[in-house]
Order: structure tokens, then sequence, then C-alpha cells
């Protein structure tokens, strides 16, 4: 089973390490002590754990659609020309970038820190993993 130090669980979370060790003596998340003597977060628990705190903010389209992938996120910068743009947005902890045509942009109403939803629907997702990771 994999394991993870409270250090690393923090990183995957994108919180502090203080603030993992507040849910655990809370008995938010379970820990364990490794053969180091170390705390450690069981993989299935953090995963768990990952799951209820992914929260993404309402989509502010209000639309019904069959695509899963949605992020909700603030447009960021807008680079265009007389014909393409290249839209980004940060949304949450990621940046996505959007090629588009410049008339989708003036269409959409895009603009520097409005709110928007970039939708992935692809064809292909890779996912990498350690080789070893305990």
């Amino acid at each position: 089973m994999t394991h993870y130090r409270i250090s690393e669980a923090a990183r995957l979370l994108g919180v502090s390490a203080d603030t993992v060790r507040r849910w655990v003596e809370s008995g938010s998340l379970t820990a364990a002590r490794d053969d180091a003597g170390r705390q450690v977060i069981p993989g299935v628990d953090l995963a768990r754990w990952a799951t209820e705190l992914a929260h993404a903010p309402e989509d502010p389209t209000g639309a019904a659609s069959s695509a899963r992938n949605r992020f909700v996120g603030l447009v960021t910068k807008i680079v265009a020309d007389t014909v393409m743009a290249q839209v980004e947005l940060q949304c949450g902890p990621f940046r996505v970038v959007s090629l588009m045509s410049s008339e989708a942009v003036r269409d959409l109403g895009l603009e520097v820190g409005s709110t928007a939803v970039a939708v992935v629907k692809a064809t292909t997702v890779i996912v990498e993993a350690e080789r070893h990771h305990r």
C-alpha cells in the first residue's frame, strides 16, 4: 500500500504541512507510523480526502453539458490578432490555455479578469506515475 509523509501529502493537496497535521489531529485524515517512526498517511485515505476537498467554483454559464472535464477559472491573459487568439485561464492551481478565433473571444465577451469555463474533451488522456513509491 502506498503511504505519504506529511510534507508529501501537503504538497499534493496544495496546503501546508501544518494544515495536514491539524487534519490528522482532528481525525479528518488517518495517519500511521512507518518503519522509521515517521507519520505517514495511507494513499487510499489521502485520495478520499482529496476528493472530499475538491469543490470547483460554481459554473457561471449554468449550461448543461456531457463533458466531465470542466474547469471554472479566471481569464488571466488574452493575446489576439485579427484572426486567432490565445486565452489563458487560471483554474485553481491549473493554468489552461485555449486557442480560438478572435471572433469567439469577442462573442464570449472574454477579457482579463472575467470568469470562464474551460471544457476539455480529449480522445487521449495520458497518465504517468512513479515506478515505485512507498
